[in-house]
């Protein structure tokens, strides 16, 4: 596959690595220096060098590498930040959970049909970790 695809949210890099082996490109997020830096090595060390890591606010994406045909967040939000949805490449897909922090939340897929215009599908009840950051939980 040609797709480039974030991963929101990069923890030990298992989802990277996962998403490594069906994309082209992967642009890994994670806010904690060290988890970051653990799953730089691991991604290094399994031979995923189609995978770029950075220590940052996974909210505000990765609009220079931007545009993307999937976004993979793994934490929920208070609402679908704009800003991962404006990286979205026409036809490009979001997954993200969406809803209360302390509670149930939604998983939904945002799909990007025109450069205006998003569709909205959701997939049931999930529970994640709150997603920290500008455009998340505070």
């Amino acid at each position: 596959m040609n797709e480039r695809v974030p991963d929101i949210g990069t923890g030990s890099g298992y989802a990277a690595a996962v998403l490594a082996s069906l994309a082209l490109e992967v642009f890994s997020m994670e806010r904690i220096p060290e988890l970051a830096d653990q799953a730089r090595r691991n991604l290094e060390r399994a031979g995923f060098s189609q995978v770029h890591v950075r220590c940052g606010d996974g909210t505000l994406g990765w609009p220079e590498a931007a545009p993307f045909d999937g976004i993979c967040v793994a934490a929920g939000a208070p609402a679908v930040p704009e800003t991962l949805k404006q990286q979205l490449a026409v036809g490009g897909r979001l997954i993200i959970p969406v809803g209360s922090e302390h509670s149930v939340q939604r998983l939904v897929c945002i799909t990007r049909r025109t450069d205006a215009d998003f569709e909205r599908e959701d997939f049931g009840d999930v529970r994640f970790v709150p997603l920290l950051g500008e455009q998340g939980w505070s």
